[in-house]
């Protein structure tokens, strides 16, 4: 009977290990280093991608740090706001990547075509930006851009790809969760919901129609923002518990 008990607590302890705890990561779990705060955030509906934001109608801002992991460690994330409709093609896109000196920065890209992008200036203009990683492959581009007087909705497009190639991205697979990857951020109604701390504001997946002030406390140059899942608490309990149990 021992043995048998003892059989299954390694059985749990192995299926623990092979559960990882980031794949039941939420927006609202996630905090970042320097005291940076957003009034809002976003699990979004495809590349297991996070948005937080904060909009700041007064002074026409879109302060966002945008998550996600690259398909390869020496590959890219990008957001950005398409003025004309929820599609790649015409997007002002801010793309992270590693640099010649493992460096992660971030530029900035009007896409005119599928095939090949020129980095460039935005039709909108960029207060601040910055990017980091972290050591789980994860990356964060932060950013506050200066939108049109009473802007109420932007069209969202973030994509993950593979590799950079002489600093230029390369292209990302279409692969049916790529395709997905754009959604209409409702900035109106996240501003009327900021006094109670919206975690979960309106962001549409358009998919089924295609088939402080800047609200960062941190500086611009520096630190490395961390992702707190309060499912690594459970995780590492259950573990302990099980390593506790096996010595019985």
């Amino acid at each position: 009977m021992a043995s048998h008990f003892h059989l299954f607590l390694t059985s749990l302890l192995v299926l623990l290990l092979f559960i990882s705890p980031s794949t039941s990561l939420t927006c609202s779990s996630q905090t970042f280093s320097a005291n940076t705060k957003f009034t809002n955030c976003t699990d979004l509906p495809s590349l297991k991608s996070f948005l937080h934001w904060t909009f700041d109608p007064t002074k026409s801002t879109l302060s966002i740090a945008f998550i996600a992991s690259p398909t390869s460690p020496d590959g890219w994330i990008a957001w950005g706001i398409n003025p004309d409709a929820p599609a790649m093609v015409g997007t002002q896109s801010l793309i992270a990547f590693k640099n010649a000196k493992d460096s992660v920065i971030v530029k900035t890209y009007n896409l005119t075509s599928y095939k090949s992008i020129t980095e460039s200036k935005l039709l909108y203009k960029v207060l601040e930006s910055k990017a980091e990683s972290s050591s789980d492959g994860v990356m964060k581009i932060f950013a506050t851009l200066e939108l049109p007087e009473n802007t109420t909705t932007v069209n969202q497009v973030w994509q993950v790809g593979p590799a950079v190639k002489d600093g230029m991205p390369m292209v990302h697979k279409f692969e049916p969760d790529n395709l997905k990857s754009k959604a209409t951020l409702d900035l109106a109604s996240a501003s009327s919901a900021a006094g109670e701390g919206n975690k979960n504001a309106n962001a549409s997946s358009s998919a089924s129609n295609s088939s402080n002030s800047s609200g960062q406390g941190g500086n611009e140059t520096g630190g490395s923002s961390t992702v707190l899942k309060t499912e690594n608490i459970v995780f590492a309990f259950l573990f302990f518990l099980g390593v506790l149990l096996f010595q019985l």
